[in-house]
């Protein structure tokens, strides 16, 4: 029998994805909901369509069939930002591009598409709900990413609120950047928290990301001080020529270590979102850097041991 909908839960957020199945975010097997909306700029960001708040228009050119077959979002642009590239295929003009996405709604290839819906909270609920059985059994549930959850904040409390009525597991991935008032308000309905720590260095943080990490820093220590209950986990994706090196992790552990309870992991930098940059008309910040070895993974991973 299906659950009744909470009739107060019709706030609307703007959802860029939905995956299933996950089993390293949070314990258990989860769902992960991927909110838009981020404060920072990571220059190895793996989610680009995250960033912005609002939906947003991608072109992937190689599913395009070619404008000798179809010429229907070139019609739909009143903007005139979608053009005639040199292979027959077409382009977007992103100066001339005023976000309509007309162009994606008639392209039958879908190599226009759109990142970003909005959704109600029951929407999404239902969606996750979908997967209940994998929870009763692991210990899984939902959990909120992005983006930044925190950038839609009333949303997410919602969001989490309405799960928790459900009886679902409840976690969040955030960077730590918002306002306290926005993390305490889902921290009251939130089981487990996934809080990034990048780097200690302010100065070396903000030209990495785009902000310094006082307010972070600020932000982990309130939560642990405040809400015993909640299962911290910190994690730090390691980038190289950023905080590769001994002397950029030991401060996060000694950070940890003040921490009764926290527990720590270091995630390794990878480039599968690059593409993505393509997709929205920005160039990925760092290619050519390549992926840490493994063996230089593991010596980090053992200054945590």
């Amino acid at each position: 029998m299906s659950r009744p909908n909470n009739p107060g839960n019709k706030k609307h957020g703007i959802v860029f994805n939905i995956q299933n199945y996950s089993v390293h975010d949070g314990p258990g097997i989860r769902t992960l909901v991927f909110l838009k909306g981020c404060p920072l700029r990571c220059k190895w960001c793996s989610n680009p369509e995250s960033q912005r708040h609002q939906p947003e228009l991608a072109y992937n050119r190689n599913k395009c069939i070619g404008l000798d077959e179809c010429n229907r979002c070139i019609d739909a642009c009143t903007a005139g930002a979608i053009k005639k590239d040199d292979n027959n295929l077409i382009k977007v003009d992103r100066e001339l591009c005023n976000n309509c996405l007309k162009c994606a709604g008639v392209c039958p290839s879908r190599a226009l598409n759109i990142f970003g819906k909005s959704m109600t909270v029951d929407e999404v609920l239902n969606v996750v709900e979908k997967d209940s059985v994998f929870y009763s059994r692991s210990g899984g549930g939902i959990t909120l990413s992005g983006g930044e959850p925190l950038v839609q904040a009333g949303f997410s409390a919602e969001l989490l609120k309405e799960a928790r009525r459900r009886r679902i597991n409840t976690t969040i991935e955030t960077c730590g950047y918002a306002d306290w008032d926005d993390l305490e308000s889902v921290c009251q309905y939130l089981d487990t928290l996934m809080f990034d720590i990048k780097c200690i260095n302010a100065a070396k943080h903000k030209l990495f990301t785009g902000v310094r990490n006082d307010k972070i820093l600020t932000n982990l220590k309130k939560v642990h001080t405040l809400f015993p209950n909640i299962n911290i986990t910190v994690r730090t994706p390691v980038i190289p020529g950023f905080n590769d090196s001994e002397k950029d992790i030991l401060p996060i552990i000694e950070l940890i270590n003040s921490m009764p309870g926290v527990k720590y992991e270091l995630l390794a930098y990878h480039r599968l979102g690059e593409p993505k940059y393509e997709y929205i008309g920005r160039q990925y910040p760092l290619t050519g850097v390549p992926n840490l070895n493994e063996e230089r993974m593991n010596a980090l991973r053992k200054l945590i041991q």
